[in-house]
């Protein structure tokens, strides 16, 4: 995967496991894009919402010193300073964590239409990075 992983973590594992960390902030309407058969630049988004900038910083803060702590370090880091787009770059996995009225605007699942999407809720099953597809 990309060598963003010294762990060895999937790039699958890798958009579970920030999925997970997303719901532990109660990030919203959190879905993983599968962009493997698209020839994308990437093999997954996932996107989630925060209801108000400092839930967006929180859940960025939590998926980056989490995944830091695991060795699973970013390529780069961008929007953090106005907390309405923050995108995470994982090489292998891209973040996108909005403001929903940012995610309306953009609304990168249109743009990817032909994706397959995931929807995760707290609910989901095999959400751990052991268990995760």
């Amino acid at each position: 995967m990309g060598g963003t992983a010294p762990n060895l973590m999937t790039s699958s594992k890798l958009a579970h496991r920030i999925g997970e960390l997303a719901l532990e902030k109660k990030a919203l309407d959190v879905i993983i894009l599968d962009l493997r058969e698209l020839d994308a630049f990437t093999d997954y988004f996932v996107i989630c919402s925060g209801e108000v900038d400092l839930q967006v910083k929180a859940i960025v803060d939590h998926i980056y010193e989490t995944l830091l702590a695991e060795k699973v370090k970013p390529l780069s880091r961008e929007g953090y300073e106005n907390l309405q787009w923050v995108l995470i770059d994982y090489i292998d996995c891209v973040l996108h964590v909005f403001l929903p009225d940012r995610r309306e605007f953009y609304r990168l699942e249109k743009l990817w239409i032909d994706a397959e999407i995931e929807e995760l809720t707290d609910e989901s099953p095999d959400l751990s990075p052991t268990n995760s597809k």
